[in-house]
């Protein structure tokens, strides 16, 4: 009879493929003890050491390295990881404070977005300087109005592509910060909604 190895705080927690080649991967230890991490603030939601929200996973980040874990299925985790802890925390404002206010919420913060959104194309955020990079005004326009066409009328927008989001740089463009808060404000509003 065998028996697995006890788990470390070194052992990985999921089985990735690592990054091969000139490919950067995200650095194996730090994606270990986030995991590690996330599976101990899921298991005991009260524990204020390990306290997460899903927009905490939505913003962690990781240092690329030679070797690292494969990017897209650590981010594909991730999502679903993300979307584990927005279920619970739908459930517990829902058991609280009843369904009209988790829905009054998210309303609010997709009129927020809309209004945003609903800016002229150019005019949506604010801009950097002209000798800072910032995001391609025409690209974040793009998805800028699909988002808003989605908040509007419903056309066919999934979680997944607003997280799969990447916008090349230009000088002059979009301030990053915003735009991504904007982003990840359309993740909360979709999750809230699913």
């Amino acid at each position: 009879m065998t028996s697995s190895p006890p788990e470390t705080s070194d052992s990985p927690v999921a089985a990735f493929p690592e990054a091969s080649g000139r490919t950067k991967g995200y650095e194996k230890r730090a994606v270990d003890a986030f995991l590690r991490r996330a599976k101990a603030a899921f298991d005991d939601p009260s524990d204020p050491e390990t306290a997460l929200t899903a927009a905490d996973v939505r913003r962690v980040a990781f240092p690329l390295v030679k070797r690292g874990y494969v990017i897209s299925a650590v981010d594909a985790a991730l999502g679903r990881i993300e979307d584990a802890f927005a279920a619970r925390e739908r459930q517990a404002v829902v058991t609280r404070s009843g369904a009209r206010e988790w829905v009054g919420r998210t309303k609010e913060t997709a009129q927020v977005v809309l209004d945003r959104l609903s800016r002229p194309r150019g005019q949506r955020f604010d801009r950097v300087g002209i000798m800072r990079y910032g995001y391609r005004l025409d690209e974040v326009d793009l998805v800028a109005d699909k988002i808003a066409r989605y908040l509007e009328t419903g056309d066919n927008v999934t979680v997944e592509q607003v997280r799969a989001v990447a916008f090349r740089m230009q000088r002059g463009g979009y301030r990053e910060t915003q735009v991504d808060a904007v982003l990840d404000a359309v993740v909360e509003v979709m999750l809230a909604v699913a």
